[in-house]
C-alpha cells in the first residue's frame, strides 16, 4: 500500500459547527486524537471533519460529527448522550468503527489474512 502524501489529521480537518466554541476545538481535537492513525490512510486535502452540538448543556442535547472524505459518502454519526464528554467520546468511537468498517468493505476479498485458516489434518476427516 502506497503511503499518502499528506496524510489527514485531526488538528488539520476537525472544524467545530453550532454549539462549540473556537477554544472548544483544541480541547475537541485533543480528545480525537486517536482517529489520527485511522485518517493518516487519506489526503488530508480531501478529508473534513465538522462537529456540532444541538442544545449544548440541555436536556435533549445533540452531538453530530460529519466527516467527509474524497470520493466517498459522507459519515455522519450522532449522540444524545446527556454528559458532554461522554457524547464526544461516543461520536468519535462511532466513526472510528465505520471507517473501520468501510476498510474492511475494500480490502480485496482474497486477501490473506481470511485465508489463513487453520485446515483441519487429513485424519480429522474420517
Amino acid at each position: 500500500m502506497s503511503a499518502v502524501a499528506n496524510p489527514a489529521t485531526v488538528d488539520e480537518c476537525l472544524r467545530v459547527g453550532a454549539g462549540f466554541s473556537q477554544g472548544d476545538l483544541n480541547w475537541i481535537a485533543e480528545q480525537f486524537s486517536p482517529l489520527d492513525a485511522r485518517l493518516a490512510a487519506f489526503h488530508a486535502d480531501t478529508t473534513a471533519l465538522y462537529i456540532s452540538v444541538k442544545d449544548r448543556e440541555h436536556a435533549g442535547q445533540k452531538v453530530t460529527l460529519e466527516t467527509t472524505i474524497g470520493g466517498r459518502e459522507k459519515i455522519v454519526v450522532t449522540s444524545s448522550e446527556e454528559d458532554l464528554h461522554a457524547a464526544i467520546m461516543d461520536v468519535r468511537d462511532d466513526l472510528r468503527r465505520r471507517l473501520n468498517d468501510a476498510k474492511t468493505k475494500q480490502e480485496p476479498r482474497h486477501n490473506r489474512h481470511l485465508r489463513d485458516v487453520p485446515q483441519p489434518a487429513d485424519d480429522e476427516l474420517v
